[in-house]
């Protein structure tokens, strides 16, 4: 099964940015839809962006306008850019696949947003 590996997380101030990467060791290509997720403490797991295999995107509405994702699908790779770093981000983000959870959850990457 594929795997995936989230990475690029870190302390940041608000108003900051960070770039966010998961590499899976499978073609994504062949997986299609993947997206961003994150989950807050004593939150559930939300859903954040999503790319199709054709590059559509779509975004929450707590993060339009501020986060970027993008796919490398030569590199199986799939970027989250955050931008404008609120607080409320902080989460542990995680990448998989998109409309349907096809693949086991990676360690995810601890975003923290504080002064």
């Amino acid at each position: 099964q594929v795997q995936l590996v989230e990475s690029g997380g870190g302390l940041v101030q608000p108003g900051g940015s960070l770039r966010l990467s998961c590499v899976a060791s499978g073609s994504i290509f062949s997986i299609g839809g993947m997206g961003w997720y994150r989950q807050a403490p004593g939150k559930q797991r939300e859903r954040v962006a999503i790319t199709t295999s054709g590059g559509v995107t779509n975004y929450a509405d707590s993060v339009k306008g501020r986060f970027i994702i993008s796919r490398d699908n030569a590199k199986n790779t799939v970027y989250l850019q955050m931008n404008s770093l609120k607080p409320e981000d902080t989460a542990v983000y995680y990448c998989n696949t998109f409309p349907r959870i096809l693949l086991s959850w990676g360690q995810g990457t601890q975003v923290t947003v504080s002064s």
